[in-house]
């Protein structure tokens, strides 16, 4: 069944090659999608290194690289309301209208079952234990390769804006001053 329009929603911190599979497959289910950067007032911590703002060019880039044409999503940044009863509302109140959410995370997929107004579809996940960002933030704090794990718009990017530097520099400002 192919549904008209779609909601992802994902923190994207950064955005990496998982995140580009996974937009692909929702597209061979919809004929739009709205791509929901989620979390979008935090920046400048260890598992949110990267501003609301960046993450939308990191996804733009990167779906311009593949080819996938702009009419077919928007992307739209919601900051977290921390009250689950009240956030697919929160949603739907930046959002345009659609008909089904893919996820994969037991809270958002539970909370818009229980919403009631919308199909919730799964994702397969594409290379799950290297395409993740905890990894590839890690594998950026560890001086190992990350690069290859994100499209190579997003690795440019990340350099463009130090955001190597940025997520090192977080880790020397968690750690107690003497």
């Amino acid at each position: 069944m192919i549904f008209k329009r779609g909601l992802y929603v994902g923190r994207f911190q950064p955005f990496h090659k998982g995140h580009l599979e996974a937009i692909r497959w929702i597209l061979s289910q919809v004929e739009e999608l709205i791509i929901v950067i989620g979390s979008a007032q935090y920046s400048h911590d260890l598992e949110n290194p990267f501003k609301a703002g960046e993450r939308f060019t990191m996804i733009r880039r990167a779906l311009d690289e593949a080819q996938i044409p702009r009419g077919r999503y928007e992307i739209i940044a919601v900051p977290d309301l921390h009250v689950h009863a009240l956030w697919v509302a929160h949603v739907i109140s930046y959002t345009p209208k659609f008909e089904v959410v893919f996820t994969n995370e037991p809270l958002t997929r539970r909370l818009f079952l229980e919403y009631g107004r919308f199909a919730v579809r799964q994702i397969p996940f594409f290379k799950r234990d290297i395409y993740s960002a905890t990894e590839i933030r890690r594998r950026i704090l560890q001086g190992e390769d990350w690069e290859k794990l994100v499209p190579i718009s997003v690795a440019e990017y990340i350099k463009e804006i130090d955001g190597v530097g940025r997520i090192q520099d977080l880790v020397k400002s968690d750690k107690p001053s003497l």
